[in-house]
């Protein structure tokens, strides 16, 4: 009898826990943004150039050296509005598409993204120029929502640390590529 009672006690503490814990992930936001910026020394025109075209994005992106075997397939024009670029790469990039779906020369470019693998996600993506005397600030921001599995993940995983850091270290590549590029001109 002792043993039924403390048995239920525990059982009804481990519920409350439960409940607990999926109140307090639902409490999470429901948005979500990352969001990252540098000077470069350069035209807006010359960035966004960079930007605007997904085969250029070889000599810039982070998630290249992460897995430098990924398959990549381009779609659509070469650049612009309706350029499709998909990878299909290990664990650590995963498999997907981004398409660019605006494109405003040395002003921003809004990108549609699209995770099938590890977890599927649709988030947007946005680069913005503005001229700064003889430089560029670039901000590299994805939002989008969160359903309950991210919020859940938000718990042991940073978001914005890990999409943030690979972001910093793709400004930094952009910022090598456009200003090396500026300076052989």
């Amino acid at each position: 009898m002792m043993g039924d009672l403390m048995l239920k006690k525990i059982l009804i503490g481990v519920v409350v826990l439960v409940v607990g814990l999926l109140l307090f992930i639902n409490s999470k936001p429901d948005d979500f943004k990352v969001s990252r910026s540098t000077l470069i020394k350069a035209s807006p025109e010359a960035v966004f150039e960079q930007v605007n075209d997904f085969h250029a994005w070889e000599r810039w992106s982070p998630w290249v050296k992460v897995d430098p075997k990924a398959k990549t397939v381009y779609q659509g024009p070469a650049q612009g509005v309706g350029a499709v670029f998909n990878w299909d790469g290990n664990n650590d990039v995963g498999k997907g598409s981004m398409t660019i779906i605006e494109s405003k020369p040395s002003d921003y470019i809004k990108l549609l993204l699209n995770f099938e693998k590890p977890f599927e996600g649709k988030n947007n993506v946005e680069f913005t120029f503005k001229k700064q005397g003889d430089q560029t600030y670039v901000t590299w921001s994805m939002f989008g929502k969160s359903n309950f599995f991210g919020k859940a993940l938000s718990l042991v995983f940073n978001c914005d640390q890990m999409i943030g850091g690979q972001y910093e270290k793709g400004l930094a590549q952009l910022k090598a590529v456009v200003e090396q590029a500026g300076a052989v001109k």
